[in-house]
């Protein structure tokens, strides 16, 4: 078990990589806009849908890792209600699971969108960049942070021991 947990947070480095690629490629996108804008009065005309491009990738890239090591923003209004009644691997658990859960709808909704983009033959306006990649990735991503929410739940409720750092 612990080798498969070892070799999940190997994994989970390739989306980190991926959104530093796009963050790196975002910003000299931007460096190269503006100096052109600015020097010779003649921008980078694509650069708007290459940024939605880029956002796409950079957001939803990362989403699994940020689901499943709790870097959304959170509010602990009620932590010492649990941690008083000993009930927050529970909490963590049912959260993790039902989040994992609901991203169902979003999985499928995005998938359906992008079948459609595929199929009306949709791209982007300078480029010709099919949208349906980008809306592919997405559900591709979001799948992927269901699936992790689901495992780190059970991990919470059977196996917490493997979640820590140390248990690398």
């Amino acid at each position: 078990m612990s080798a498969l947990i070892h070799l999940a947070r190997r994994i989970s480095l390739i989306p980190v990589v991926v959104a530093c690629v796009a963050l790196f490629a975002l910003m000299v996108m931007t460096f190269c806009d503006v100096i052109l804008r600015s020097v010779f009065n003649n921008p980078i005309e694509a650069a708007t849908e290459l940024t939605r491009i880029l956002m796409a990738v950079l957001v939803f890239s990362v989403l699994p890792v940020i689901s499943v090591t709790n870097g959304h923003i959170a509010v602990d209004l009620a932590d010492g209600i649990f941690n008083k009644l000993r009930l927050a691997r529970l909490r963590d658990a049912l959260i993790h699971i039902l989040s994992g859960v609901m991203l169902y709808w979003p999985v499928n909704r995005v998938w359906v969108l992008a079948d459609r983009a595929r199929e009306y033959g949709d791209v982007t306006e300078y480029l010709g960049i099919p949208t349906f990649y980008v809306g592919w990735f997405i559900t591709l991503a979001v799948a992927a942070s269901a699936v992790a929410l689901v495992v780190t739940g059970l991990l919470y409720l059977f196996a917490p021991q493997y979640l820590s750092e140390s248990a690398q």
